[in-house]
């Protein structure tokens, strides 16, 4: 590394990373995506209590929320090619960006599942009762009543999750993807000033965080006022 922090650099290194940014928020927006699609059946798994399924739902939340990212990071990368190697699948010619989709997608169904679980349990039961007294079904009461105040409570723990995953999208260059912290090491490999490229991806995590928080806060209160 140079022995000093040269300001120039960080403007100089600037465009090169973020013209990576596309990585980082494909990861984001394809594991919350599939995180919400997975999330919801598990959900269910687990508020009806489906025999069998039930207990793998559970222990499969346990384990994802029990063990960091990038323990699952190299675990899906390593053990997943084995076991569908032993169903006569191969993916071993996969790029790597594939696992780390598909463990970021692993890892936001777990906690999206519980977000939505909590949420759902969370809407009082009289409203449940209410709905019932009146002639819906179970279906017309858990989409006209249940879900609309789940929604509203579940958004802001929502809105953590997303920015949550999009800061720990920092750890997929461990299985070698260039994505931001990718090119900076490649940058910092090459001029010897690592420093200046973190710098750059620090400012760049710091302002979208923010600007996210301040997406979902402002959107949570206009869900608030619309409901009223």
């Amino acid at each position: 590394m140079g022995s000093l922090f040269d300001i120039k650099l960080v403007f100089e290194y600037f465009p090169a990373i973020i013209s990576r940014f596309h990585i980082t928020l494909l990861i984001v927006v394809f594991s919350i995506t599939v995180g919400m699609l997975l999330g919801l059946l598990i959900a269910a798994i687990r508020i009806y209590k489906i025999p069998v399924l039930n207990h793998i739902a559970v222990v499969y939340v346990s384990f994802i929320r029990g063990t960091p990212i990038i323990i699952q990071l190299f675990i899906v990368y390593y053990g997943l090619p084995l076991l569908l190697d032993a169903m006569g699948i191969d993916i071993n010619q996969w790029e790597k960006l594939y696992f780390v989709l598909a463990a970021y997608g692993f890892n936001n169904a777990a906690f999206i599942s519980e977000i939505i679980r909590s949420a759902i349990l969370s809407v009082p039961q009289g409203q449940r009762e209410a709905a019932y007294s009146i002639g819906l079904s179970r279906w017309q009461a858990l989409r006209r009543v249940i879900l609309p105040q789940a929604f509203l409570i579940a958004f802001p723990v929502f809105g953590t999750r997303v920015v949550n995953t999009f800061e720990s999208t920092s750890l997929a260059f461990t299985l070698g993807i260039l994505d931001m912290i990718g090119q900076a090491q490649a940058i910092g490999n090459r001029t010897y000033h690592e420093l200046e490229g973190y710098a750059v991806i620090a400012v760049v995590f710091i302002v979208v965080s923010l600007l996210l928080e301040k997406m979902f806060l402002h959107a949570e209160k206009r869900l608030i006022l619309n409901r009223r």
